[in-house]
């Protein structure tokens, strides 16, 4: 049955010991370029066949770029490595005793197994924001949200009453962490800068832009000051921020705040969370809390030997990180690096490996033209300042030189035009 199935899958079989990698996010991408050149077979699997750089999918959303200057497709930019493969195929579950991954196109045997399965968003069990809410962690979200923006201004030039009027044109974020704050902020920009040309027959002043955050404020990852620059920011551009608030329903026309408010609305932004993506077959008791999975120093899942997890879906426990790290891109690259360097020396039976250490390089988020703020260390920066950090970091972590050039001219290009180029609204 093995031999069947694995012809299924169709691997090469090279005699090498064979890294699988399921998931191309940060972690797996970065762990995948650490393995270049390693005397084994490196698989690759995922559901996409391109990465996304997630960081910057709010601006394909508000027609900011397009959807090709924040993907690379993986067999483009690993497909060099010497013993690299990849696999378009979804993980159906894992079979740990017997060494094997069943997907969709049929079983693939492993010596080495990594988890990189990223998260998914968090409704936290509403039925209704799951039905009616728009998410925004992957490329298909950020399209379509772009299209519903485009597409309730579109049906707003024939609103028949002021009441429909208004719930075409007034946005609902949830969320104030980095996604809600970029994403508040690039609506709002919209209505200063790009609607007024585009739909001059509405009055932008009926356009009313809601933030909702449950805690007390915002960007609680990163420094009181951050939050508190970013409050002023986006109050100062128009947005109506609500803090310790939370949603109660949403039924696609009105949502229902904690504080029994109500806002008609036809678009609910969800960024209020996410949770992890773990493989069905994997023991339960190495699942966490928000599904993550336990690893050690080494990211080696625990009651595992030779499966690791990397990224928002790993869960290394420490003295100073009792609920692991912060899920966001940082710690997932330098996992992957950093495991990365431990599987070459497995491979050469080395078994004295690396202990994962985090290197908090610093956070950031932009709010708008000239508006962003930045911890970095000790040092706390907001406004233009922040800006141009934050404009420099996203353009260096972009993979390859095209998308780079490409995303740099379009900036450039809009901070003087005050224009968004990629107002389209594109359908199956």
């Amino acid at each position: 049955m093995t031999t069947s199935s694995e012809q299924l899958a169709r691997i090469p079989d090279t005699h090498l010991p064979r890294i699988v990698i399921v998931g191309g996010g940060f972690g797996g991408i970065y762990l995948a370029q650490t393995l270049s050149g390693v005397n084994a077979q490196v698989v690759l699997i995922d559901k996409n066949n391109y990465y996304t750089f997630q960081p910057l999918l709010y601006q394909v959303a508000t027609s900011g770029l397009e959807s090709s200057s924040i993907v690379a497709p993986f067999r483009k930019f690993l497909g060099k490595q010497k013993n690299f493969y990849f696999r378009l195929t979804e993980v159906l579950q894992v079979l740990p005793e017997q060494g094997l991954v069943e997907t969709s196109i049929g079983v693939i045997h492993y010596d080495y197994l990594v988890i990189a399965t990223g998260a998914s968003t968090n409704y936290y069990g509403m039925a209704d924001i799951e039905k009616y809410a728009i998410p925004l962690k992957n490329l298909n979200d950020a399209i379509q949200l772009r299209n519903h923006i485009l597409e309730k201004f579109e049906a707003a030039l024939q609103a028949g009453n002021k009441e429909e009027l208004n719930s075409l044109m007034d946005f609902v974020v949830v969320g104030g962490g980095p996604t809600g704050v970029e994403v508040a902020g690039a609506l709002s920009e919209l209505r200063s800068h790009v609607f007024p040309q585009d739909y001059k027959e509405l009055d932008l002043f009926r356009m009313d832009i809601h933030l909702i955050e449950a805690s007390p404020r915002l960007l609680n990852g990163m420094s009181d000051e951050a939050g508190k620059n970013a409050l002023a920011y986006l109050q100062k551009m128009g947005v109506e921020v609500k803090l310790s608030t939370g949603v109660k329903s949403y039924d696609g026309n009105v949502v229902t705040l904690s504080t029994g408010e109500q806002i008609q609305t036809k678009t609910l932004v969800w960024g209020a969370g996410v949770k992890a993506n773990p493989l069905k077959g994997i023991n339960p008791n190495a699942i966490l809390k928000n599904n993550r999975l336990k690893v050690n120093a080494f990211n080696q899942v625990e009651g595992y030997e030779n499966i690791f997890a990397v990224g928002d879906v790993a869960c290394v426990i420490g003295e100073t990180t009792p609920n692991g790290h912060p899920m966001v891109a940082q710690p997932a690259i330098q996992q992957g690096q950093n495991l990365g360097e431990n599987l070459k020396r497995l491979l050469k039976g080395n078994k004295n490996l690396k202990p994962f250490k985090y290197f908090d390089k610093g956070s950031m988020a932009t709010i708008g033209r000239n508006k962003a703020v930045a911890d970095i260390g000790n040092l706390k920066i907001g406004g233009f300042a922040a800006w141009v950090i934050w404009l420099f970091i996203h353009v260096l972590f972009l993979v390859g030189f095209k998308n780079k050039l490409f995303v740099l001219i379009n900036w450039i290009n809009s901070y003087f035009s005050y224009d968004k180029s990629n107002r389209l609204i594109i359908k199956r």
